[in-house]
């Protein structure tokens, strides 16, 4: 009698469902290596972006190092260019600004 109690409350699986069952299991673990293998690549891409990325980034950072040291050597060795170029420069874009808002104005008031 207590066998029958024991029976009722763990079901047995037939052969079939036991088959079902591995065959599930072996696909879960094919599942399981592909996303692996998956994941590994995505991390070997990802290493391979960040290091072109910050390789790039030093040789950026060098030029506007270069760049900037030239400039200050420039205004260093021309005292007088600096504020030379700034008038001129700030001149230029002072009159573009004006030529544009003359040209919105103009077309506003002849509609």
């Amino acid at each position: 009698m207590a066998d029958d109690e024991n029976d009722t409350a763990t079901p047995r699986l037939t052969q079939r469902e036991e088959k079902q069952v591995a065959q599930l299991k072996r696909e879960i673990n094919k599942i399981n290596r592909t996303l692996v293998e998956r994941v590994e690549q995505v991390a070997e891409e990802a290493t391979g972006w960040y290091a072109s990325t910050a390789e790039r980034a030093g040789r950026a950072a060098q030029v506007l190092r270069t760049k900037a040291s030239s400039v200050s050597d420039v205004v260093h060795d021309n005292p007088v260019m600096a504020p030379t170029v700034f008038i001129v420069v700030g001149t230029a874009l002072a009159g573009l600004l004006v030529g544009l808002a003359l040209r919105d104005w103009d077309r506003r008031f002849r509609r």
